[in-house]
């Protein structure tokens, strides 16, 4: 393996294999290198830690240092802010509150007139950890630097304000992305629309591009023995050099109202989708850089993803699919190469997924929790549980046997060792 492959461990570990440091995870691909212990939960029932209300908002769990981190929507003065809380990862006990932001209400959950979809507004954005410091990145699109010891502010940048940046509909729902010593978000207007931090400083280290934002967390993988990050814009999937922020490739891609999931790589194999009748496409990256389509599926069935992103394992996609089916869209099994739907099962709407092993971790967004076998030859349900209540738009995370859940009103950790 090239020296570049191991960027990804350069920063975002000094945590161990068994954190999940950044929403994607370790690897910026939502899998684990653990395994789930505990699967028989008639005969053990999965323990809960702990629990913890999280008022509004979509924010997943980042875990790493003894710690869990969230943001969530407070009054701080009266004022409606953006505050990043860490909890111990293992008790549940607060051990500091952050304001981050002003939150100025955005109706992000949309759900007027339409009772199946109580999401609510609030925070979209999931902390990152590295190093003793946690990053956030706000709604009005604030990058903020805080101590993870005590949450005290280290240092922070307003990219609408620095980088000319243009916020979006919904407003900003990425995280930061650490990668090789850098904290790397989008958003910056012509010429900085990829922008590139010291993790330590805050000091700019680079800046390029002029492709407008999408909610779309950027994702760091290796293709070709290339490291490379991976932006989803509202012009296509742009692909940069963490060191320099010079573009690799790029291939177009359609845009309407809001693109929200990521890509995921397996290989020189990437695919990505978007709701709002776009659909969704697998490409193959050359290794002269050019990109060969593989497949397009228009539209909103039958393979699309409306914000939760997919995990790859073995060419086969697992993960949330479909738009707007809130509490009845399915779990589906997709070949990457052919976009051929192998399995689904209906009942989860857009929760999300992470891989431990073979065995997927599922969050419904009706707080159910599942463990499903990431196979190809059918739906294997593992295990079932009621885990949490509100409406869970977030991500499951795995970190140390103990599983991480949120909704907009409460965090949870339960020991699945």
């Amino acid at each position: 393996m090239r020296a570049a492959a191991l960027l990804s461990l350069t920063f975002a570990t000094t945590a161990t294999a068994a954190e999940w440091p950044q929403y994607h995870g370790l690897r910026s691909d939502r899998t684990s290198a653990e395994t789930v212990a505990n699967t028989d939960w008639e005969k053990s029932p999965p323990e809960k830690l702990w629990r913890a209300d999280t008022p509004t908002g979509f924010s997943s769990f980042a875990v790493a240092g003894g710690m869990a981190y969230t943001v969530i929507q407070e009054e701080v003065d009266g004022i409606p802010s953006e505050v990043c809380i860490a909890f111990d990862a293992v008790r549940g006990t607060t051990a500091w509150k952050a304001n981050l932001d002003i939150f100025r209400l955005d109706n992000g959950g949309g759900n007027a007139g339409a009772p199946d979809n109580k999401g609510g507004d609030g925070p979209r954005s999931t902390p990152s950890y590295g190093d003793g410091l946690v990053y956030c990145y706000t709604s009005d699109m604030r990058l903020v630097c805080l101590s993870a010891k005590d949450g005290t502010e280290r240092w922070a940048v307003d990219v609408v304000k620095k980088h000319n940046g243009k916020n979006i509909k919904w407003e900003n729902a990425s995280s930061p992305l650490l990668e090789g010593g850098l904290v790397i978000v989008g958003g910056g207007g012509p010429g900085e629309s990829f922008l590139a931090f010291d993790a330590k400083t805050g000091s700019p280290k680079w800046k390029s591009g002029n492709y407008p934002m999408t909610h779309a967390t950027p994702v760091a993988a290796t293709v070709h023995n290339r490291r490379q990050v991976l932006f989803f814009t509202q012009k296509g999937m742009v692909a940069v050099d963490p060191g320099n922020g010079k573009e690799l490739w790029f291939h177009k891609f359609p845009y309407k109202v809001s693109t929200a999931a990521s890509a995921v790589v397996e290989g020189d194999v990437v695919y990505f989708a978007a709701g709002y009748g776009v659909g969704s496409t697998a490409v193959r990256v050359g290794e002269d850089w050019s990109t060969e389509e593989l497949w397009f599926s228009e539209g909103d069935r039958p393979v699309t993803n409306h914000w939760s992103t997919p995990v790859v394992k073995d060419g086969h996609l697992y993960g949330m699919f479909g738009f707007k089916e809130y509490g009845d869209g399915p779990l589906k099994c997709v070949e990457l190469a052919t976009g051929k739907v192998k399995w689904e099962k209906g009942g989860y709407g857009p929760g999300g997924v992470c891989l431990a092993g073979d065995t997927l971790i599922c969050l419904g967004d009706a707080g159910q929790l599942t463990l499903v076998t990431a196979t190809p030859e059918g739906y294997r349900e593992i295990a079932r549980m009621e885990a949490i209540g509100g409406k869970c738009w977030s991500a499951p995370t795995l970190s140390d046997g103990r599983v991480y859940l949120r909704s907009t009103k409460e965090g949870a950790c339960f020991d699945l060792r």
